[in-house]
Protein backbone atom coordinates (compact mmCIF):
# COMPACT_ATOMS: atom_id res chain seq x y z
CA UNK A 1 0.00 0.00 0.00
CA UNK A 2 0.87 3.71 -0.92
CA UNK A 3 1.86 5.56 2.42
CA UNK A 4 0.59 8.95 1.95
CA UNK A 5 2.80 10.87 4.95
CA UNK A 6 0.57 14.29 4.47
CA UNK A 7 -2.72 12.26 5.53
CA UNK A 8 -0.99 10.12 8.44
CA UNK A 9 0.88 13.26 9.18
CA UNK A 10 -2.21 15.75 9.78
CA UNK A 11 -3.58 12.71 12.00
CA UNK A 12 -1.70 12.63 14.13
CA UNK A 13 -1.34 16.40 14.56
CA UNK A 14 -5.26 16.33 15.05
CA UNK A 15 -4.82 13.89 18.02
CA UNK A 16 -2.08 15.40 19.51
CA UNK A 17 -3.93 18.84 19.50
CA UNK A 18 -7.20 17.01 20.57
CA UNK A 19 -5.67 15.60 23.45
CA UNK A 20 -3.75 19.41 24.40
CA UNK A 21 -0.53 17.46 24.23
CA UNK A 22 2.72 19.82 23.12
CA UNK A 23 5.18 18.03 20.00
CA UNK A 24 7.94 18.16 23.08
CA UNK A 25 5.53 16.46 25.23
CA UNK A 26 4.55 13.43 23.04
CA UNK A 27 8.11 13.34 21.79
CA UNK A 28 9.90 12.45 25.19
CA UNK A 29 7.14 10.10 26.21
CA UNK A 30 7.24 8.26 22.69
CA UNK A 31 11.22 8.43 22.84
CA UNK A 32 11.94 10.75 19.27
CA UNK A 33 12.85 13.85 19.09
CA UNK A 34 10.83 16.89 18.89
CA UNK A 35 12.06 17.20 14.84
CA UNK A 36 11.50 14.15 13.97
CA UNK A 37 7.93 14.24 15.35
CA UNK A 38 7.37 17.69 13.28
CA UNK A 39 8.35 16.41 10.55
CA UNK A 40 5.88 13.71 10.32
CA UNK A 41 3.61 16.19 11.29
CA UNK A 42 4.36 17.79 7.95
CA UNK A 43 4.49 14.87 5.84
CA UNK A 44 8.15 15.51 5.55
CA UNK A 45 8.96 12.32 7.46
CA UNK A 46 7.59 8.53 6.90
CA UNK A 47 6.45 7.33 10.40
CA UNK A 48 7.13 3.30 10.82
CA UNK A 49 4.18 1.00 11.81
CA UNK A 50 5.46 1.07 15.25
CA UNK A 51 6.11 4.51 15.74
CA UNK A 52 2.09 5.43 14.75
CA UNK A 53 0.88 3.06 16.98
CA UNK A 54 3.40 3.83 19.66
CA UNK A 55 1.83 7.76 19.07
CA UNK A 56 -1.79 6.21 19.04
CA UNK A 57 -0.56 4.79 22.56
CA UNK A 58 0.50 7.57 24.04
CA UNK A 59 -2.09 9.69 22.20
CA UNK A 60 -5.27 7.08 23.74
CA UNK A 61 -6.67 6.63 20.47
CA UNK A 62 -9.27 4.47 20.72
CA UNK A 63 -8.89 1.05 18.65
CA UNK A 64 -11.42 2.81 15.34
CA UNK A 65 -8.96 5.59 15.50
CA UNK A 66 -6.32 3.40 15.52
CA UNK A 67 -7.18 1.41 12.47
CA UNK A 68 -7.74 4.47 10.73
CA UNK A 69 -4.65 5.92 11.44
CA UNK A 70 -2.70 2.51 9.91
CA UNK A 71 -4.89 2.85 7.20
CA UNK A 72 -3.47 6.42 5.70
CA UNK A 73 -0.04 5.25 6.14
CA UNK A 74 -0.70 2.52 4.02
CA UNK A 75 -0.72 -0.60 6.87
CA UNK A 76 -2.67 -3.14 7.62
CA UNK A 77 -5.29 -2.18 10.82
CA UNK A 78 -4.16 -3.91 13.81
CA UNK A 79 -8.02 -4.48 15.49
CA UNK A 80 -10.53 -6.60 13.69
CA UNK A 81 -13.80 -5.20 12.67
CA UNK A 82 -16.93 -7.39 12.36
CA UNK A 83 -20.71 -6.87 11.73
CA UNK A 84 -22.78 -7.84 14.66
CA UNK A 85 -24.51 -10.11 12.15
CA UNK A 86 -21.42 -11.79 11.17
CA UNK A 87 -21.51 -15.41 12.09
CA UNK A 88 -17.97 -14.73 14.03
CA UNK A 89 -20.29 -12.51 16.24
CA UNK A 90 -22.33 -15.23 17.06
CA UNK A 91 -21.11 -15.95 20.50
CA UNK A 92 -21.13 -11.85 21.40
CA UNK A 93 -24.57 -11.46 19.94
CA UNK A 94 -25.86 -14.36 22.07
CA UNK A 95 -24.02 -12.90 25.22
CA UNK A 96 -25.69 -9.41 25.09
CA UNK A 97 -28.98 -11.43 24.94
CA UNK A 98 -27.92 -13.55 27.59
CA UNK A 99 -27.07 -10.09 29.74
CA UNK A 100 -29.89 -8.09 28.73
CA UNK A 101 -32.74 -10.88 30.02
CA UNK A 102 -30.53 -12.04 33.00
CA UNK A 103 -31.13 -7.98 33.94
CA UNK A 104 -34.81 -8.35 33.48
CA UNK A 105 -36.96 -7.12 35.36
CA UNK A 106 -34.78 -4.12 35.47
CA UNK A 107 -34.49 -1.90 32.20
CA UNK A 108 -31.39 -2.75 29.76
CA UNK A 109 -30.30 -1.71 26.52
CA UNK A 110 -27.20 -2.05 24.17
CA UNK A 111 -26.25 0.84 21.73
CA UNK A 112 -23.23 1.41 19.92
CA UNK A 113 -20.36 4.14 19.60
CA UNK A 114 -23.21 6.66 18.48
CA UNK A 115 -25.82 5.61 20.85
CA UNK A 116 -27.74 3.88 18.20
CA UNK A 117 -29.81 0.74 19.85
CA UNK A 118 -28.55 -2.83 19.12
CA UNK A 119 -31.12 -4.78 21.60
CA UNK A 120 -32.66 -3.83 24.35
CA UNK A 121 -35.28 -6.09 26.51
CA UNK A 122 -38.78 -6.27 27.40
CA UNK A 123 -38.83 -3.81 30.40
CA UNK A 124 -37.18 -1.02 27.92
CA UNK A 125 -39.64 -1.79 25.22
CA UNK A 126 -42.47 -1.31 27.77
CA UNK A 127 -41.39 2.19 29.08
CA UNK A 128 -41.47 3.54 25.48
CA UNK A 129 -45.23 3.48 25.49
CA UNK A 130 -46.67 6.94 24.20
CA UNK A 131 -43.58 7.72 22.72
CA UNK A 132 -44.09 9.51 18.94
CA UNK A 133 -43.51 6.33 16.39
CA UNK A 134 -40.80 8.23 14.30
CA UNK A 135 -38.93 8.15 17.21
CA UNK A 136 -39.18 4.06 17.62
CA UNK A 137 -38.06 3.92 13.79
CA UNK A 138 -34.96 2.42 13.04
CA UNK A 139 -32.43 3.36 14.08
CA UNK A 140 -33.46 4.26 17.40
CA UNK A 141 -31.46 6.80 19.73
CA UNK A 142 -31.90 6.59 23.05
CA UNK A 143 -30.37 9.77 23.99
CA UNK A 144 -32.59 10.78 21.23
CA UNK A 145 -35.86 9.09 22.64
CA UNK A 146 -35.21 10.32 26.44
CA UNK A 147 -34.78 14.04 25.60
CA UNK A 148 -37.15 14.64 22.73
CA UNK A 149 -40.38 16.35 23.16
CA UNK A 150 -42.19 13.51 21.78
CA UNK A 151 -40.44 11.28 23.59
CA UNK A 152 -40.21 10.47 27.43
CA UNK A 153 -39.29 13.83 28.29
CA UNK A 154 -42.94 14.92 29.53
CA UNK A 155 -42.75 12.26 31.81
CA UNK A 156 -39.10 12.65 32.79
CA UNK A 157 -39.81 14.67 36.50
CA UNK A 158 -36.53 16.00 36.67
CA UNK A 159 -35.65 16.91 33.04
CA UNK A 160 -33.19 19.20 33.73
CA UNK A 161 -30.91 17.07 36.11
CA UNK A 162 -31.57 14.40 33.77
CA UNK A 163 -30.54 16.25 30.73
CA UNK A 164 -27.30 17.76 32.68
CA UNK A 165 -26.06 14.72 33.93
CA UNK A 166 -26.43 12.92 29.96
CA UNK A 167 -24.44 15.97 28.04
CA UNK A 168 -21.84 15.88 30.89
CA UNK A 169 -21.47 11.74 29.48
CA UNK A 170 -21.66 13.14 25.86
CA UNK A 171 -19.04 15.82 26.24
CA UNK A 172 -16.87 13.06 28.09
CA UNK A 173 -17.21 11.02 25.20
CA UNK A 174 -16.50 13.59 22.95
CA UNK A 175 -13.38 14.38 24.76
CA UNK A 176 -12.18 11.01 24.74
CA UNK A 177 -12.88 9.94 21.10
CA UNK A 178 -12.94 12.80 18.70
CA UNK A 179 -16.17 11.96 17.04
CA UNK A 180 -17.93 14.68 14.70
CA UNK A 181 -21.16 12.44 14.99
CA UNK A 182 -21.48 12.69 18.43
CA UNK A 183 -20.55 16.56 18.68
CA UNK A 184 -23.72 17.03 16.44
CA UNK A 185 -25.48 14.54 18.21
CA UNK A 186 -24.79 16.68 21.34
CA UNK A 187 -25.57 20.29 19.82
CA UNK A 188 -28.99 18.74 18.62
CA UNK A 189 -29.79 17.73 22.19
CA UNK A 190 -29.42 21.03 23.56
CA UNK A 191 -31.82 22.55 20.82
CA UNK A 192 -34.97 20.21 22.63
CA UNK A 193 -36.84 22.45 25.25
CA UNK A 194 -36.18 21.07 28.89
CA UNK A 195 -35.28 24.08 31.06
CA UNK A 196 -31.65 25.44 32.26
CA UNK A 197 -29.59 22.41 32.52
CA UNK A 198 -26.31 24.39 33.41
CA UNK A 199 -26.36 24.66 36.83
CA UNK A 200 -28.95 21.83 37.32
CA UNK A 201 -26.47 18.91 38.60
CA UNK A 202 -25.56 19.37 42.24
CA UNK A 203 -21.99 19.71 42.50
CA UNK A 204 -21.84 16.82 45.25
CA UNK A 205 -24.04 14.39 43.95
CA UNK A 206 -23.04 11.09 43.67
CA UNK A 207 -25.52 9.78 41.05
CA UNK A 208 -28.35 11.32 38.96
CA UNK A 209 -31.40 9.28 38.80
CA UNK A 210 -34.15 8.78 36.48
CA UNK A 211 -37.17 10.27 37.68
CA UNK A 212 -39.74 8.59 35.29
CA UNK A 213 -43.50 8.80 35.76
CA UNK A 214 -45.45 5.78 34.09
CA UNK A 215 -48.69 3.90 34.71
CA UNK A 216 -47.62 2.44 37.99
CA UNK A 217 -45.74 4.45 39.07
CA UNK A 218 -43.20 7.14 39.75
CA UNK A 219 -39.59 5.32 38.96
CA UNK A 220 -36.46 6.42 40.75
CA UNK A 221 -33.72 4.54 38.25
CA UNK A 222 -30.26 4.69 38.52
CA UNK A 223 -28.18 4.22 35.42
CA UNK A 224 -24.76 1.65 34.80
CA UNK A 225 -22.78 1.41 31.92
CA UNK A 226 -20.89 -1.89 31.26
CA UNK A 227 -18.65 -2.47 28.38
CA UNK A 228 -16.78 -6.09 27.30
CA UNK A 229 -13.69 -6.34 28.97
CA UNK A 230 -10.45 -6.71 26.62
CA UNK A 231 -12.32 -6.52 23.11
CA UNK A 232 -10.49 -7.68 20.19
CA UNK A 233 -13.19 -6.60 17.66
CA UNK A 234 -13.88 -2.82 17.20
CA UNK A 235 -17.57 -3.07 16.88
CA UNK A 236 -17.46 -4.85 20.22
CA UNK A 237 -15.26 -1.96 22.15
CA UNK A 238 -17.74 0.17 21.25
CA UNK A 239 -20.39 -1.59 22.78
CA UNK A 240 -21.89 -0.17 25.83
CA UNK A 241 -24.87 -1.98 28.04
CA UNK A 242 -26.91 1.10 29.89
CA UNK A 243 -28.78 -0.63 33.01
CA UNK A 244 -31.37 0.66 34.74
CA UNK A 245 -31.68 -0.15 38.42
CA UNK A 246 -33.90 0.68 41.13
CA UNK A 247 -33.15 3.64 43.60
CA UNK A 248 -35.87 2.70 45.67
CA UNK A 249 -37.61 0.02 47.06
CA UNK A 250 -41.41 1.84 45.49
CA UNK A 251 -39.28 1.28 42.20
CA UNK A 252 -37.86 -2.26 43.12
CA UNK A 253 -41.65 -3.26 44.06
CA UNK A 254 -43.45 -1.36 40.77
CA UNK A 255 -40.47 -3.36 38.48
CA UNK A 256 -41.02 -6.85 40.48
CA UNK A 257 -45.03 -6.30 39.55
CA UNK A 258 -44.18 -5.29 36.15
Amino acid sequence: MRMDTQTIGQEIRRWRTHRRRSQLDLALDTGISTRHLSFVETGRARPSRDLILNLAEQLDVPPRGRNAMLLQAGFAPVHGERGLDDAAMAAARAAISHILAAFAPFPALVVDRHWTMVEANAPVLALMGGVAPELLAAPVNPLRLSLHPDGLAPRIANLPEWRASLFRRLEEQIAASGDEALAALLAELRAYPGGEDAQAVTPNAIAIPLLLDTPAGRLSLISMTSVFGSPLDVTLSELAIESFLPADAATLAILKAA
